[in-house]
C-alpha cells in the first residue's frame, strides 16, 4: 500500500467556514437533494474549498477542489478523511492524528455541504461505518522494517538500492514518526567547505562536542560513526533528490552552526523524497495501521513478525532480516517514570514534543528477543515547548544566535547556547517554568515570514501563541513582564554582541543586536523531547542481546536505540543520526542472506 496519510503541525486554530453553496441541483429523495455543493472553511494556513456530489439519497463523493496545506503534512486529511465519508457514508470519522486542524476543517465542510442537501447531520455522526475484516495473510520478504519514520524509510530505501524486496510496517495511519514533525536541523561537517572553514569547524569538533556533550557516557566507536557518516547522509539524500539550503546554522541546544536545512518545511523534504523513491521503485511497499505484535524467533534466529491489520486481522511476514526502527518512548508516561532518573518528575504534567506513536513499542519487541537495554535513564527535555500542548510549534527563534530567554520578570537566567538539559534545568528553577522567547525584526521583517514550523508569525500573534511591541516597553506590557529588566537584559546582549563586556552567563554564540522594532515574544515551556536510552546495537546496527551477543538478523536503528548520545543529545544530532544508522541497517540486512 503506497499510500503516504501524514501528519500536520498547528492544532491550535479556530475552524471557521463560509457555509455552503450548490453548484447543481436534481430531484429530490426523501428530502435529501441531488446535486453538487462546495463549501469552503478555514484549514491550517489558508482556506480549503471542497465539493460533495449528491445523488439517490447517497453521499455520491467528496473532495477537496482547493488547499494551501502544507505539502505532505496535510495528504492525511485533505486525501483519506474525504475518502472515508464516501466509502462509509457516515461522519463519525476520526481525525488524523496529528492533523487536527486540516481533518476537522475537511470534515465541517462536508458537513456544511450535506447539511444543504438535506441530510441529517446527527444521523451522519451516530452511524459509524461498518468495517469489514479483511483476511489473514502471510507475505514473505528479504527485509522487513519496522516504523516507517526517519530511521526506518532510510533503512527500507537503502536495503532496496541494495537490491533486497522490502516490507515497511506502520502502526500508524501516517508516516512520517517524529521525523516529520522536526524542525530539520541535520547536524553534518563537510570539511573542505567553505562553509566548514567560515564556521571553524570539523568533524573531530563534532565528536567532541557530542560525545563531552552527553557526558562521555555514548558509546565513542557509534559517536564516530555518526559523525564520520554524517555528511555523506547528507550527500545521499540529495541524490534521491532531497534539497538543502546553502549555508547551515545553530539549532537549540546544537552547540554549533553546523545544521543543514532542508528547503522544504519541517520534516517533509524527507518523505517527499522518500516517497518519490518508493512509488518509482519494485520490491518495495508500506503497509500502514499494520502493528508488529510479536518477533517470530527459531532457534535464536529472527525470522519474522506477527502483526495486526486495520481491520484487526493477523498478518505473518516472515523476513530473512528485521530491522527495528520505531523510534523513542516520550509519549509513553509509564515507561519514562519507570526509568527516569535525570528529572525529578516525568508525569502526565510534563508534555512531549513527539508524535502519539512514540510509546516504546520497538523495546518492548526487542525484549522478545532477550536485547540488552542501554542508558535508559537518559531522557531529554527542551525547554521550547508550547505551553498547552507540548509541541515545538509556535517556537518563533530562527537562529541560536539572534534570540534570549527572559522569565516572568523579564530577567535573562541562562546561557541560550548551551546544551538542552542545562538550559531546562535552568528553566525549572524560574517561577511556573516558564520562558519568553525575545526577537526582533531583523528575523521578521514584516510578520508574514515563517517560523522552522512553517508559522506565519502574523498568524502566531492572532492567535495568541506570540505577541508584539513596536518598542520593548511596549513588548513589555503586552507579556506582562518588567519594562526595566527586559530592557536592560536585551542592552546587556547587545553589548555583548558588540564586544562590549563578557556575557555574565557565560554564552559565546552570537550574531547581531536585538534593537530592530518591532519586537516580538513568545511563551514556552520544558518539554519531553527525545529518549537517548533504548536497545543496544553495534556498528553494524546489528542488535546485541543480555550476554553480549548479536541477536541474528535483528538490526535496529534511530530513536529506539541507545548509547550513542550518552546523558543529552546535541541539536541536530537526532536526523544525523536516524539517517546514517538507519542506512547502515538497511545495507547490512540487504546483504545478510
Amino acid at each position: 500500500m503506497k499510500k503516504f496519510a501524514t501528519v500536520l503541525l498547528g492544532v491550535m486554530l479556530i475552524i471557521g467556514f463560509s457555509g455552503c453553496s450548490q453548484k447543481e441541483s436534481g430531484e429530490s429523495t426523501g428530502g435529501i437533494k441531488n446535486g453538487t455543493y462546495t463549501s469552503t472553511v478555514k484549514g491550517n494556513n489558508a482556506e480549503i474549498t471542497l465539493e460533495v456530489q449528491v445523488k439517490d439519497s447517497k453521499i455520491e463523493s467528496a473532495k477537496v477542489t482547493n488547499h494551501s496545506e502544507t505539502p505532505v503534512l496535510s495528504d492525511g486529511a485533505i486525501n483519506d478523511i474525504p475518502a472515508q465519508v464516501v466509502e462509509t457514508q457516515s461522519l463519525a470519522i476520526d481525525t488524523i492524528s496529528g492533523a487536527t486542524v486540516s481533518s476537522t476543517a475537511v470534515l465541517l465542510g462536508i458537513e456544511n455541504c450535506l447539511t444543504e442537501a438535506g441530510f441529517s447531520i446527527d444521523d451522519l455522526k451516530a452511524k459509524k461505518g461498518e468495517i469489514k475484516k479483511e483476511e489473514d495473510k502471510t507475505i514473505d520478504t528479504d527485509v522487513l522494517v519496522i516504523g516507517a519514520g526517519g530511521a526506518g524509510l532510510s533503512a527500507a530505501v537503502t536495503a532496496n538500492q541494495e537490491g533486497a524486496k522490502v516490507v515497511v510496517v506502520e502502526k500508524m495511519p501516517k508516516v512520517g514518526g517524529n521525523t516529520i514533525l522536526a524542525g530539520g536541523a541535520l547536524n553534518a561537517v563537510d570539511e573542505g567547505s567553505e562553509t566548514a572553514k567560515k564556521h571553524k569547524d570539523s568533524v573531530e569538533l563534532h565528536f567532541k562536542q557530542t560525545y563531552e556533550g552527553g557526558n562521555k557516557k555514548g558509546d565513542p566507536k557509534l559517536v564516530r560513526i555518526l559523525v564520520n557518516n554524517a555528511y555523506s547522509a547528507i550527500k545521499w539524500l540529495k541524490d534521491l533528490g532531497m534539497e538543502f539550503k546553502p549555508d547551515t546554522f545553530t539549532v537549540l541546544g546544537g552547540l554549533w552552526p553546523r545544521a543543514h536545512k532542508p528547503v522544504e518545511p519541517v520534516g517533509t523534504g524527507f518523505f517527499k523524497t522518500f516517497n518519490n523513491y518508493i512509488t518509482t521503485h519494485e520490491n518495495i511497499e508500506v503497509l500502514l495501521e499494520t502493528k508488529a505484535e510479536e518477533l517470530i524467533i527459531t532457534d535464536g534466529v529472527v525470522k519474522g513478525i506477527i502483526a495486526s491489520g486495520k481491520t484487526g486481522n493477523k498478518i505473518t511476514i516472515n523476513a530473512k532480516n528485521v530491522i527495528i526502527a520505531t523510534g523513542g518512548f516520550s509519549k509513553n508516561i509509564e515507561m519514562r517514570q519507570k526509568y527516569n532518573t535525570l528529572w525529578e518528575n516525568l508525569g502526565e504534567n510534563i508534555k512531549s514534543t513527539n508524535h502519539p506513536g512514540a510509546t516504546g513499542d520497538g523495546i518492548t519487541l526487542g525484549l522478545q528477543a532477550n536485547a540488552d537495554l542501554v542508558g535508559m535513564e537518559y531522557i531529554q527535555l527542551l525547554p521550547m515547548g508550547d505551553p498547552k500542548t507540548g509541541s515545538l510549534s509556535g517556537n518563533i527563534e530562527m537562529a541560536v544566535e539572534n534570540r534570549i530567554f527572559v522569565n516572568k520578570e523579564g530577567k535573562r537566567f541562562v546561557d541560550e547556547g548551551a546544551r538542552r538539559d542545562v538550559m531546562t534545568a535552568a528553566l525549572m528553577q524560574q517561577q511556573d517554568s516558564q520562558l519568553w522567547v525575545i526577537v526582533d525584526s531583523h528575523d521578521y521583517p514584516t510578520g508574514e515570514e515563517v517560523n522552522n514550523f512553517n508559522e506565519k508569525l502574523n498568524d502566531l500573534i492572532k492567535e495568541g501563541r506570540a505577541f508584539k511591541g513596536d518598542s520593548l516597553n511596549d513588548l513589555a506590557k503586552a507579556i506582562n513582564v518588567n519594562p526595566e529588566n527586559l530592557n536592560k537584559a536585551v542592552e546587556s546582549f547587545n553589548k555583548f554582541v558588540r564586544g562590549e563586556i563578557k556575557d555574565e552567563f557565560g554564552r559565546t554564540l552570537k550574531d547581531r543586536e536585538i534593537n530592530k522594532g518591532p519586537f516580538y515574544a513568545a511563551l514556552r515551556v520544558p518539554t519531553v523531547h527525545h529518549t537517548m536510552g533504548g536497545l543496544k546495537i553495534n556498528e553494524n546496527a546489528e542488535v546485541i542481546d543480555k550476554n553480549g551477543n548479536v541477536i541474528n538478523h535483528l538490526y535496529a536503528a534511530g530513536e529506539v536505540t541507545g548509547g550513542i548520545h550518552g546523558e543529552n543529545r546535541l541539536g541536530g544530532n537526532a536526523l544525523a543520526d536516524i539517517i546514517v544508522f538507519g542506512r547502515i541497517a538497511g545495507k547490512n540486512a540487504a546483504a545478510n542472506k
